[in-house]
Protein backbone atom coordinates (compact mmCIF):
# COMPACT_ATOMS: atom_id res chain seq x y z
CA UNK A 1 0.00 0.00 0.00
CA UNK A 2 1.22 3.27 -0.88
CA UNK A 3 -0.11 5.02 2.39
CA UNK A 4 1.45 3.98 5.72
CA UNK A 5 -0.17 4.60 8.91
CA UNK A 6 1.14 4.75 12.39
CA UNK A 7 -0.08 5.21 15.91
CA UNK A 8 1.73 7.19 18.67
CA UNK A 9 0.89 8.93 21.89
CA UNK A 10 0.56 12.34 21.98
CA UNK A 11 4.33 13.40 23.99
CA UNK A 12 5.45 11.94 20.89
CA UNK A 13 3.97 14.45 18.76
CA UNK A 14 3.68 17.89 20.10
CA UNK A 15 2.07 20.32 18.89
CA UNK A 16 2.06 24.40 19.07
CA UNK A 17 4.94 26.42 21.08
CA UNK A 18 7.03 25.80 17.69
CA UNK A 19 7.56 22.58 17.98
CA UNK A 20 4.91 20.83 15.72
CA UNK A 21 6.15 17.62 13.39
CA UNK A 22 3.11 17.97 11.54
CA UNK A 23 1.99 20.95 8.86
CA UNK A 24 -1.16 19.39 9.12
CA UNK A 25 -2.82 18.18 12.29
CA UNK A 26 -6.48 16.92 11.94
CA UNK A 27 -9.15 17.20 14.70
CA UNK A 28 -12.56 15.54 15.33
CA UNK A 29 -15.87 17.87 15.34
CA UNK A 30 -19.22 16.25 16.28
CA UNK A 31 -22.57 17.97 15.39
CA UNK A 32 -23.77 19.77 18.15
CA UNK A 33 -26.64 17.88 19.80
CA UNK A 34 -30.41 19.56 20.48
CA UNK A 35 -30.03 18.04 24.04
CA UNK A 36 -26.25 18.49 24.67
CA UNK A 37 -25.31 19.70 27.83
CA UNK A 38 -21.91 20.05 27.87
CA UNK A 39 -20.01 23.76 28.51
CA UNK A 40 -18.74 23.51 25.00
CA UNK A 41 -22.50 22.72 23.45
CA UNK A 42 -24.22 26.05 25.67
CA UNK A 43 -22.11 28.37 23.80
CA UNK A 44 -22.19 27.28 20.09
CA UNK A 45 -24.91 27.33 18.26
CA UNK A 46 -27.89 24.66 18.06
CA UNK A 47 -27.03 23.96 14.26
CA UNK A 48 -23.20 23.79 14.39
CA UNK A 49 -20.73 22.00 16.08
CA UNK A 50 -18.37 20.72 19.15
CA UNK A 51 -15.54 19.84 19.09
CA UNK A 52 -14.91 15.84 20.10
CA UNK A 53 -12.66 15.98 23.64
CA UNK A 54 -9.07 14.95 22.28
CA UNK A 55 -6.65 13.09 24.66
CA UNK A 56 -3.78 15.40 23.70
CA UNK A 57 -3.65 18.62 25.57
CA UNK A 58 -3.43 21.40 22.37
CA UNK A 59 -2.64 24.92 23.03
CA UNK A 60 -5.18 26.86 24.62
CA UNK A 61 -5.19 29.90 21.42
CA UNK A 62 -5.72 27.11 19.22
CA UNK A 63 -8.54 25.57 21.36
CA UNK A 64 -10.01 28.99 21.44
CA UNK A 65 -9.51 29.78 17.62
CA UNK A 66 -11.51 26.46 16.85
CA UNK A 67 -13.98 27.12 19.40
CA UNK A 68 -14.84 30.25 17.82
CA UNK A 69 -14.85 29.24 14.13
CA UNK A 70 -17.37 26.10 15.51
CA UNK A 71 -19.82 28.58 16.36
CA UNK A 72 -20.37 30.38 12.80
CA UNK A 73 -19.73 26.90 10.76
CA UNK A 74 -23.40 25.13 10.29
CA UNK A 75 -23.79 21.55 9.22
CA UNK A 76 -20.15 20.91 10.61
CA UNK A 77 -19.51 17.71 12.10
CA UNK A 78 -21.60 14.70 9.84
CA UNK A 79 -19.49 11.96 9.00
CA UNK A 80 -17.26 12.75 5.95
CA UNK A 81 -17.31 16.77 6.54
CA UNK A 82 -13.76 18.41 6.42
CA UNK A 83 -13.20 21.95 6.87
CA UNK A 84 -9.80 23.15 6.19
CA UNK A 85 -8.46 26.23 8.86
CA UNK A 86 -5.71 28.00 7.28
CA UNK A 87 -3.05 29.21 10.29
CA UNK A 88 0.02 30.80 7.72
CA UNK A 89 1.65 32.26 10.37
CA UNK A 90 1.39 29.50 13.61
CA UNK A 91 1.86 26.58 14.14
CA UNK A 92 0.27 23.97 13.42
CA UNK A 93 0.03 25.78 9.44
CA UNK A 94 -2.89 23.97 8.74
CA UNK A 95 -5.85 22.33 10.98
CA UNK A 96 -8.46 19.92 9.27
CA UNK A 97 -11.76 19.55 11.39
CA UNK A 98 -13.18 16.06 10.39
CA UNK A 99 -16.76 15.24 11.05
CA UNK A 100 -17.62 12.13 12.91
CA UNK A 101 -21.48 11.98 12.79
CA UNK A 102 -23.00 9.97 14.83
CA UNK A 103 -19.72 8.43 16.63
CA UNK A 104 -20.79 4.47 15.17
CA UNK A 105 -18.05 2.37 12.73
CA UNK A 106 -19.91 4.32 9.74
CA UNK A 107 -18.45 7.48 10.84
CA UNK A 108 -15.29 6.90 11.55
CA UNK A 109 -14.94 4.95 8.25
CA UNK A 110 -16.32 7.96 6.50
CA UNK A 111 -13.79 10.06 8.28
CA UNK A 112 -10.71 8.03 7.33
CA UNK A 113 -11.43 8.35 3.42
CA UNK A 114 -12.23 12.11 3.59
CA UNK A 115 -9.25 13.09 5.53
CA UNK A 116 -7.29 11.19 2.71
CA UNK A 117 -8.95 12.88 0.04
CA UNK A 118 -8.87 16.37 1.62
CA UNK A 119 -5.40 16.06 2.38
CA UNK A 120 -3.93 14.08 -0.67
CA UNK A 121 -3.76 17.03 -3.57
CA UNK A 122 -1.39 19.50 -1.01
CA UNK A 123 -0.02 17.28 1.81
CA UNK A 124 2.58 14.47 2.26
CA UNK A 125 1.99 13.92 5.81
CA UNK A 126 -1.18 14.12 8.29
CA UNK A 127 -1.37 13.68 11.78
CA UNK A 128 -4.64 12.65 12.96
CA UNK A 129 -6.21 13.33 16.87
CA UNK A 130 -8.45 10.54 18.25
CA UNK A 131 -10.89 11.13 21.10
CA UNK A 132 -10.36 10.62 24.50
CA UNK A 133 -11.95 7.46 26.10
CA UNK A 134 -13.03 8.82 28.99
CA UNK A 135 -14.78 11.60 27.65
CA UNK A 136 -16.77 9.43 25.08
CA UNK A 137 -17.86 7.32 28.01
CA UNK A 138 -19.20 10.50 30.16
CA UNK A 139 -21.36 12.12 27.03
CA UNK A 140 -22.41 8.83 26.11
CA UNK A 141 -23.54 8.41 30.12
CA UNK A 142 -25.01 12.01 29.50
CA UNK A 143 -26.53 12.00 26.71
CA UNK A 144 -24.65 14.58 25.08
CA UNK A 145 -23.74 12.74 22.08
CA UNK A 146 -26.23 12.51 19.19
CA UNK A 147 -28.32 9.24 18.16
CA UNK A 148 -26.25 6.54 17.14
CA UNK A 149 -27.12 3.63 14.25
CA UNK A 150 -28.20 0.23 16.10
CA UNK A 151 -25.05 -1.70 17.11
CA UNK A 152 -22.34 0.78 16.15
CA UNK A 153 -21.82 2.71 19.56
CA UNK A 154 -18.72 3.21 20.24
CA UNK A 155 -18.04 3.87 23.68
CA UNK A 156 -16.24 1.66 27.14
CA UNK A 157 -12.31 0.33 27.23
CA UNK A 158 -12.10 -0.65 23.56
CA UNK A 159 -13.51 2.38 21.54
CA UNK A 160 -10.09 4.07 20.99
CA UNK A 161 -9.05 0.84 19.31
CA UNK A 162 -12.29 0.68 17.12
CA UNK A 163 -12.26 3.96 16.54
CA UNK A 164 -8.43 4.31 15.42
CA UNK A 165 -9.31 0.70 13.36
CA UNK A 166 -12.54 2.26 11.56
CA UNK A 167 -10.41 5.49 11.13
CA UNK A 168 -7.65 3.42 9.06
CA UNK A 169 -9.65 0.77 7.33
CA UNK A 170 -11.64 4.05 5.38
CA UNK A 171 -7.90 5.71 4.52
CA UNK A 172 -6.59 2.91 3.21
CA UNK A 173 -9.76 1.81 1.28
CA UNK A 174 -10.07 5.82 -0.14
CA UNK A 175 -6.20 5.36 -0.72
CA UNK A 176 -6.60 2.35 -2.70
CA UNK A 177 -5.58 2.87 -6.89
CA UNK A 178 -5.49 0.15 -9.47
CA UNK A 179 -2.26 0.36 -11.41
CA UNK A 180 -1.73 -1.42 -14.61
CA UNK A 181 1.27 -3.30 -14.81
CA UNK A 182 3.19 -1.38 -18.17
CA UNK A 183 1.34 0.97 -18.41
CA UNK A 184 2.82 4.10 -20.10
CA UNK A 185 -0.07 6.52 -20.21
CA UNK A 186 1.66 10.05 -19.32
CA UNK A 187 0.28 11.96 -15.91
CA UNK A 188 -0.83 15.11 -16.91
CA UNK A 189 1.47 17.75 -15.58
CA UNK A 190 -1.06 19.16 -12.91
CA UNK A 191 -1.13 15.21 -11.46
CA UNK A 192 2.63 15.26 -11.90
CA UNK A 193 3.08 18.22 -9.11
CA UNK A 194 0.58 16.58 -6.39
CA UNK A 195 2.69 15.41 -3.46
CA UNK A 196 0.42 12.66 -2.99
CA UNK A 197 -0.72 11.48 1.15
CA UNK A 198 1.89 9.15 2.02
CA UNK A 199 1.92 9.17 6.02
CA UNK A 200 -0.76 9.72 8.72
CA UNK A 201 -0.04 9.47 11.94
CA UNK A 202 -2.72 9.00 14.69
CA UNK A 203 -2.10 10.39 18.29
CA UNK A 204 -4.08 9.11 21.19
CA UNK A 205 -3.18 8.30 25.22
CA UNK A 206 -0.34 6.79 25.80
CA UNK A 207 -2.87 3.48 27.73
CA UNK A 208 -4.60 3.06 24.53
CA UNK A 209 -1.55 3.06 22.07
CA UNK A 210 -0.95 -0.36 22.05
CA UNK A 211 -4.69 -1.56 21.73
CA UNK A 212 -5.06 0.82 19.00
CA UNK A 213 -1.59 -0.16 16.73
CA UNK A 214 -3.45 -3.82 17.28
CA UNK A 215 -6.37 -2.51 15.64
CA UNK A 216 -4.58 -0.78 12.83
CA UNK A 217 -2.98 -3.47 12.22
CA UNK A 218 -6.63 -5.93 11.68
CA UNK A 219 -7.42 -2.38 9.78
CA UNK A 220 -4.60 -3.37 7.05
CA UNK A 221 -5.23 -7.04 6.58
CA UNK A 222 -8.67 -6.37 5.56
CA UNK A 223 -7.57 -3.50 3.85
CA UNK A 224 -5.50 -5.36 1.43
CA UNK A 225 -7.71 -8.52 1.58
CA UNK A 226 -9.83 -5.94 -0.27
CA UNK A 227 -7.52 -4.10 -2.39
CA UNK A 228 -6.61 -8.04 -3.72
CA UNK A 229 -10.32 -8.76 -4.41
CA UNK A 230 -10.13 -5.28 -6.85
CA UNK A 231 -7.30 -5.10 -8.21
CA UNK A 232 -8.33 -9.21 -9.59
CA UNK A 233 -11.35 -7.76 -10.70
CA UNK A 234 -10.36 -4.34 -12.14
CA UNK A 235 -7.30 -6.23 -14.53
CA UNK A 236 -8.63 -6.29 -18.13
CA UNK A 237 -10.25 -9.40 -18.92
CA UNK A 238 -7.30 -10.17 -22.36
CA UNK A 239 -4.88 -10.69 -19.10
CA UNK A 240 -7.52 -12.06 -16.73
CA UNK A 241 -8.02 -15.90 -17.69
CA UNK A 242 -9.18 -18.18 -15.70
CA UNK A 243 -5.60 -20.12 -15.64
CA UNK A 244 -4.48 -16.35 -14.51
CA UNK A 245 -6.83 -16.03 -11.33
CA UNK A 246 -6.23 -19.76 -10.21
CA UNK A 247 -2.20 -18.95 -10.23
CA UNK A 248 -2.78 -15.34 -8.56
CA UNK A 249 -4.59 -17.30 -5.93
CA UNK A 250 -2.48 -19.71 -5.41
CA UNK A 251 0.78 -17.40 -5.41
CA UNK A 252 -1.18 -15.36 -2.53
CA UNK A 253 -1.51 -18.81 -0.48
CA UNK A 254 1.40 -19.91 -1.30
CA UNK A 255 2.49 -17.17 1.66
CA UNK A 256 0.81 -17.70 4.00
CA UNK A 257 1.22 -20.59 6.41
CA UNK A 258 -1.95 -22.73 7.14
CA UNK A 259 -3.72 -21.83 3.91
CA UNK A 260 -3.86 -24.83 1.27
CA UNK A 261 -5.50 -24.49 -2.48
CA UNK A 262 -6.62 -26.93 -5.29
CA UNK A 263 -6.75 -26.08 -8.70
CA UNK A 264 -8.48 -27.96 -11.05
CA UNK A 265 -8.15 -27.96 -14.91
CA UNK A 266 -10.48 -28.48 -17.94
CA UNK A 267 -9.12 -32.60 -17.44
CA UNK A 268 -10.12 -32.77 -13.51
CA UNK A 269 -13.12 -31.06 -14.45
CA UNK A 270 -14.36 -33.44 -16.52
CA UNK A 271 -13.27 -36.36 -14.83
CA UNK A 272 -15.21 -35.18 -11.88
CA UNK A 273 -18.38 -34.23 -13.48
CA UNK A 274 -18.37 -30.22 -13.26
CA UNK A 275 -20.81 -30.19 -16.21
CA UNK A 276 -22.31 -26.59 -15.41
CA UNK A 277 -18.07 -24.86 -15.45
CA UNK A 278 -17.06 -27.13 -18.63
CA UNK A 279 -20.39 -26.11 -20.72
CA UNK A 280 -20.17 -22.45 -19.74
CA UNK A 281 -16.25 -22.10 -20.91
CA UNK A 282 -16.68 -24.62 -23.74
CA UNK A 283 -16.75 -21.84 -25.90
CA UNK A 284 -13.42 -20.02 -25.33
CA UNK A 285 -9.96 -20.99 -25.98
CA UNK A 286 -8.45 -20.41 -22.37
CA UNK A 287 -10.31 -23.30 -20.56
CA UNK A 288 -11.94 -23.51 -17.30
CA UNK A 289 -10.60 -23.91 -13.81
CA UNK A 290 -11.70 -24.56 -10.35
CA UNK A 291 -10.18 -23.35 -7.23
CA UNK A 292 -10.79 -24.71 -4.06
CA UNK A 293 -8.64 -22.46 -1.34
CA UNK A 294 -9.21 -22.98 2.35
CA UNK A 295 -7.83 -21.80 5.87
CA UNK A 296 -7.79 -24.86 8.76
CA UNK A 297 -6.41 -23.27 12.02
CA UNK A 298 -5.89 -25.82 14.91
CA UNK A 299 -8.82 -26.33 16.77
CA UNK A 300 -11.52 -24.70 14.64
CA UNK A 301 -14.82 -26.19 15.07
CA UNK A 302 -17.00 -24.56 12.30
CA UNK A 303 -16.46 -24.75 8.80
CA UNK A 304 -17.98 -22.27 6.83
CA UNK A 305 -17.63 -22.32 2.60
CA UNK A 306 -17.80 -19.29 0.17
CA UNK A 307 -19.15 -19.78 -2.94
CA UNK A 308 -18.27 -17.14 -5.45
CA UNK A 309 -19.19 -16.91 -9.50
CA UNK A 310 -15.76 -16.40 -11.41
CA UNK A 311 -16.81 -15.30 -14.97
CA UNK A 312 -13.60 -13.99 -16.80
CA UNK A 313 -15.81 -12.22 -19.17
CA UNK A 314 -19.21 -12.43 -20.05
CA UNK A 315 -20.32 -11.75 -23.49
CA UNK A 316 -23.50 -13.74 -22.76
CA UNK A 317 -22.68 -16.29 -25.04
CA UNK A 318 -25.03 -17.36 -27.96
CA UNK A 319 -27.39 -15.32 -26.13
CA UNK A 320 -25.29 -11.85 -26.82
CA UNK A 321 -25.49 -9.28 -24.89
CA UNK A 322 -25.77 -5.73 -25.95
CA UNK A 323 -22.56 -3.31 -25.81
CA UNK A 324 -23.72 -1.52 -22.67
CA UNK A 325 -24.07 -5.06 -20.96
CA UNK A 326 -21.14 -6.13 -21.97
CA UNK A 327 -18.78 -3.09 -21.90
CA UNK A 328 -18.17 -4.16 -17.42
CA UNK A 329 -18.11 -7.69 -17.83
CA UNK A 330 -14.61 -7.83 -16.68
CA UNK A 331 -16.25 -7.33 -12.94
CA UNK A 332 -18.46 -10.80 -13.40
CA UNK A 333 -16.00 -12.41 -11.50
CA UNK A 334 -15.78 -10.14 -8.46
CA UNK A 335 -17.99 -12.86 -6.35
CA UNK A 336 -14.95 -15.12 -6.89
CA UNK A 337 -12.29 -12.61 -5.86
CA UNK A 338 -14.02 -11.48 -2.77
CA UNK A 339 -14.51 -15.52 -1.52
CA UNK A 340 -10.84 -15.68 -2.10
CA UNK A 341 -9.46 -12.92 -0.64
CA UNK A 342 -11.88 -13.50 2.21
CA UNK A 343 -10.43 -16.88 3.25
CA UNK A 344 -6.13 -14.97 2.90
CA UNK A 345 -8.40 -12.10 5.38
CA UNK A 346 -9.60 -14.89 7.80
CA UNK A 347 -5.21 -16.46 7.68
CA UNK A 348 -3.96 -13.09 8.04
CA UNK A 349 -6.34 -12.48 11.20
CA UNK A 350 -5.72 -15.81 12.72
CA UNK A 351 -9.87 -16.14 12.84
CA UNK A 352 -10.41 -19.83 14.49
CA UNK A 353 -12.83 -20.63 11.69
CA UNK A 354 -12.20 -23.13 9.35
CA UNK A 355 -13.26 -21.27 5.82
CA UNK A 356 -13.20 -23.07 2.65
CA UNK A 357 -13.56 -20.64 -0.67
CA UNK A 358 -14.74 -22.31 -3.95
CA UNK A 359 -14.26 -20.81 -7.43
CA UNK A 360 -15.80 -21.80 -10.78
CA UNK A 361 -13.93 -19.58 -12.95
CA UNK A 362 -15.00 -19.77 -16.52
CA UNK A 363 -15.48 -17.63 -19.76
CA UNK A 364 -18.57 -17.24 -21.58
CA UNK A 365 -17.74 -16.42 -24.93
CA UNK A 366 -18.88 -16.72 -28.79
CA UNK A 367 -17.62 -19.37 -30.95
CA UNK A 368 -18.79 -22.68 -33.13
CA UNK A 369 -17.89 -24.78 -29.39
CA UNK A 370 -20.24 -22.62 -27.72
CA UNK A 371 -22.54 -23.70 -25.41
CA UNK A 372 -26.26 -23.13 -27.09
CA UNK A 373 -29.49 -22.77 -25.79
CA UNK A 374 -31.38 -26.01 -26.17
CA UNK A 375 -28.50 -27.92 -25.10
CA UNK A 376 -29.07 -30.16 -21.70
CA UNK A 377 -26.08 -29.90 -19.00
CA UNK A 378 -25.36 -32.62 -15.67
CA UNK A 379 -23.82 -30.92 -12.81
CA UNK A 380 -21.85 -32.48 -9.58
CA UNK A 381 -23.59 -34.56 -8.47
CA UNK A 382 -26.01 -35.69 -11.13
CA UNK A 383 -28.45 -32.78 -11.55
CA UNK A 384 -29.25 -31.86 -14.94
CA UNK A 385 -30.23 -28.24 -16.37
CA UNK A 386 -31.61 -27.18 -19.74
CA UNK A 387 -29.94 -23.87 -20.95
CA UNK A 388 -33.16 -21.27 -22.25
CA UNK A 389 -30.87 -18.41 -21.80
CA UNK A 390 -26.85 -18.63 -22.50
CA UNK A 391 -26.54 -15.64 -20.37
CA UNK A 392 -27.68 -16.80 -17.17
CA UNK A 393 -24.40 -18.39 -17.08
CA UNK A 394 -23.74 -17.58 -13.86
CA UNK A 395 -26.05 -20.03 -11.77
CA UNK A 396 -24.35 -22.86 -14.23
CA UNK A 397 -20.78 -22.90 -12.55
CA UNK A 398 -22.35 -21.85 -9.02
CA UNK A 399 -24.81 -24.93 -9.20
CA UNK A 400 -21.38 -26.74 -9.42
CA UNK A 401 -19.54 -25.12 -6.59
CA UNK A 402 -22.70 -25.65 -4.60
CA UNK A 403 -23.57 -29.30 -5.16
CA UNK A 404 -19.53 -30.04 -4.73
CA UNK A 405 -19.69 -28.20 -1.02
CA UNK A 406 -22.82 -29.91 0.06
CA UNK A 407 -21.81 -33.23 -1.20
CA UNK A 408 -17.84 -33.20 -0.90
CA UNK A 409 -17.62 -30.77 2.03
CA UNK A 410 -20.48 -30.98 4.37
CA UNK A 411 -20.05 -26.87 6.17
CA UNK A 412 -21.49 -25.72 9.11
CA UNK A 413 -22.65 -22.59 6.93
CA UNK A 414 -22.69 -22.41 2.85
CA UNK A 415 -23.05 -18.97 1.38
CA UNK A 416 -22.82 -18.01 -2.40
CA UNK A 417 -22.15 -14.33 -3.87
CA UNK A 418 -22.88 -13.67 -7.11
CA UNK A 419 -22.95 -10.87 -9.69
CA UNK A 420 -25.95 -12.49 -10.48
CA UNK A 421 -28.87 -10.33 -12.09
CA UNK A 422 -29.43 -7.02 -13.18
CA UNK A 423 -33.03 -7.68 -11.43
CA UNK A 424 -31.74 -6.87 -7.84
CA UNK A 425 -29.86 -3.74 -8.93
CA UNK A 426 -33.42 -2.67 -9.99
CA UNK A 427 -34.71 -3.86 -6.80
CA UNK A 428 -32.23 -2.51 -4.28
CA UNK A 429 -30.34 -0.11 -5.99
CA UNK A 430 -26.11 0.55 -5.75
CA UNK A 431 -25.62 0.09 -2.34
CA UNK A 432 -27.48 -2.73 -1.06
CA UNK A 433 -26.69 -6.58 -2.47
CA UNK A 434 -30.47 -8.96 -2.19
CA UNK A 435 -30.29 -11.75 0.58
CA UNK A 436 -31.78 -14.68 0.31
CA UNK A 437 -31.88 -17.74 2.44
CA UNK A 438 -34.69 -20.14 4.22
CA UNK A 439 -32.94 -20.03 7.64
CA UNK A 440 -33.64 -16.88 9.73
CA UNK A 441 -30.77 -17.09 11.95
CA UNK A 442 -28.17 -17.01 8.90
CA UNK A 443 -29.95 -14.26 7.34
CA UNK A 444 -29.79 -11.94 10.84
CA UNK A 445 -26.25 -13.11 11.10
CA UNK A 446 -25.79 -11.66 7.45
CA UNK A 447 -27.80 -8.76 7.71
CA UNK A 448 -25.58 -7.73 11.42
CA UNK A 449 -22.43 -8.34 9.46
CA UNK A 450 -23.42 -6.27 6.41
CA UNK A 451 -24.73 -3.18 8.64
CA UNK A 452 -21.18 -3.13 10.46
CA UNK A 453 -19.43 -3.78 7.97
CA UNK A 454 -20.92 -0.80 5.85
CA UNK A 455 -21.83 -3.70 3.17
CA UNK A 456 -25.49 -3.54 3.51
CA UNK A 457 -27.90 -6.46 2.45
CA UNK A 458 -32.18 -6.50 2.53
CA UNK A 459 -33.37 -10.26 2.64
CA UNK A 460 -36.10 -10.88 -0.38
CA UNK A 461 -38.22 -14.24 -0.27
CA UNK A 462 -38.22 -17.60 -1.59
CA UNK A 463 -41.35 -18.86 -2.42
CA UNK A 464 -42.04 -22.37 -3.32
CA UNK A 465 -44.37 -22.29 -5.58
CA UNK A 466 -41.98 -19.95 -7.80
CA UNK A 467 -39.93 -23.18 -8.44
CA UNK A 468 -42.03 -24.53 -10.83
CA UNK A 469 -41.24 -21.21 -13.17
CA UNK A 470 -37.76 -23.60 -13.54
CA UNK A 471 -39.84 -26.46 -15.10
CA UNK A 472 -38.13 -28.16 -18.38
CA UNK A 473 -39.58 -31.14 -20.32
CA UNK A 474 -36.04 -33.03 -20.84
CA UNK A 475 -34.09 -31.68 -17.56
CA UNK A 476 -34.74 -31.26 -14.10
CA UNK A 477 -34.55 -27.55 -14.27
CA UNK A 478 -34.26 -24.61 -16.51
CA UNK A 479 -31.87 -22.42 -16.29
CA UNK A 480 -34.47 -19.62 -16.66
CA UNK A 481 -38.07 -19.02 -16.22
CA UNK A 482 -40.00 -18.07 -18.89
CA UNK A 483 -41.40 -16.14 -19.34
CA UNK A 484 -39.22 -13.77 -17.69
CA UNK A 485 -40.58 -12.67 -13.95
CA UNK A 486 -38.86 -12.30 -11.00
CA UNK A 487 -35.52 -12.69 -12.02
CA UNK A 488 -33.28 -12.60 -8.86
CA UNK A 489 -35.91 -14.64 -6.85
CA UNK A 490 -35.44 -17.19 -9.46
CA UNK A 491 -32.13 -17.27 -9.97
CA UNK A 492 -31.98 -17.87 -6.25
CA UNK A 493 -34.20 -20.35 -6.32
CA UNK A 494 -32.37 -21.98 -9.20
CA UNK A 495 -29.35 -22.41 -6.96
CA UNK A 496 -31.08 -23.51 -3.96
CA UNK A 497 -32.67 -26.40 -5.88
CA UNK A 498 -28.25 -27.72 -6.06
CA UNK A 499 -27.58 -27.71 -2.68
CA UNK A 500 -29.77 -30.78 -1.71
CA UNK A 501 -30.15 -30.86 2.46
CA UNK A 502 -28.06 -27.57 3.22
CA UNK A 503 -30.87 -25.96 2.47
CA UNK A 504 -31.00 -24.80 6.03
CA UNK A 505 -27.59 -23.67 6.48
CA UNK A 506 -27.39 -21.65 3.03
CA UNK A 507 -27.29 -18.43 1.99
CA UNK A 508 -27.16 -16.64 -1.18
CA UNK A 509 -25.96 -13.25 -2.04
CA UNK A 510 -26.54 -11.30 -5.54
CA UNK A 511 -24.22 -8.21 -5.12
CA UNK A 512 -24.67 -7.42 -8.99
CA UNK A 513 -25.01 -3.65 -8.38
CA UNK A 514 -22.49 -2.75 -4.90
CA UNK A 515 -19.61 -4.94 -6.98
CA UNK A 516 -18.73 -1.69 -9.39
CA UNK A 517 -18.59 1.75 -7.87
CA UNK A 518 -19.29 4.84 -11.01
CA UNK A 519 -17.33 7.34 -8.66
CA UNK A 520 -15.40 8.10 -5.41
CA UNK A 521 -17.77 8.11 -2.59
CA UNK A 522 -16.41 7.24 1.22
CA UNK A 523 -14.05 3.96 1.49
CA UNK A 524 -15.16 3.50 -2.24
CA UNK A 525 -12.97 4.72 -5.51
CA UNK A 526 -14.30 4.56 -8.86
CA UNK A 527 -13.91 0.98 -10.15
CA UNK A 528 -14.08 -2.67 -8.27
CA UNK A 529 -15.58 -1.94 -4.48
CA UNK A 530 -14.00 -5.55 -3.66
CA UNK A 531 -17.48 -5.71 -2.08
CA UNK A 532 -17.99 -9.07 0.20
CA UNK A 533 -14.74 -8.75 1.74
CA UNK A 534 -15.55 -6.60 4.31
CA UNK A 535 -19.16 -8.42 5.30
CA UNK A 536 -17.85 -11.60 5.27
CA UNK A 537 -14.61 -11.09 7.52
CA UNK A 538 -17.32 -9.35 9.71
CA UNK A 539 -19.63 -12.43 9.89
CA UNK A 540 -16.56 -14.93 10.27
CA UNK A 541 -15.55 -12.72 13.28
CA UNK A 542 -18.97 -12.99 14.74
CA UNK A 543 -18.76 -17.17 14.54
CA UNK A 544 -15.84 -17.19 15.94
CA UNK A 545 -16.90 -15.04 19.04
CA UNK A 546 -19.70 -17.47 19.39
CA UNK A 547 -22.69 -15.02 18.02
CA UNK A 548 -23.43 -17.03 15.08
CA UNK A 549 -24.50 -20.79 16.85
CA UNK A 550 -23.34 -23.72 15.04
CA UNK A 551 -25.84 -24.81 12.44
CA UNK A 552 -27.09 -27.72 14.33
CA UNK A 553 -28.48 -25.37 17.13
CA UNK A 554 -30.22 -22.39 14.45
Amino acid sequence: MRLSLSVVDASSLPVGRGRSTAALVALPVEPLADTATSADASDASSDGAVLRPIAWTLPEPLVTEVTHLLRDLRGAGGAGTIRHLPRPTRDPVHVLLYGTGDGGLRAWREAGAALVRAADERFTTLAVALPDAAALDRAALDGAAPDQEEGSALDGPDAIAKIAGELALGAWLAAYRFELPGRTTRRSDAEADKPGLRRITLVTAASDVAAARQAVAEARALAEAVALARDLTNTPSAQKSPKWFADRVAQAAARRPGVTVTVLDEHDLAAAGFGGVLAVGQGSRRPPRFVELSWRPRGARTHVVLAGKGICFDTGGVSLKPLDGMRLMRKDMGAAAAVCATVLAAADLNLPVRVTALAPLAENLVSGSAMRPGDVIRHYGGTTTEVLDTDAEGRLVLGDALAYATKRLRPDWLIDLATLTGASHVALGKQTAALFSDCRELAEALRNAGTEAGEPVWPLPLPDDYVRLLHSDVADLANIARPAQAGAVVAALYLRELVGDHRSRWAHIDMSAPAWSDRDNGPLVKGATGWGVRLLVAFLRAVASGAVPPASEG
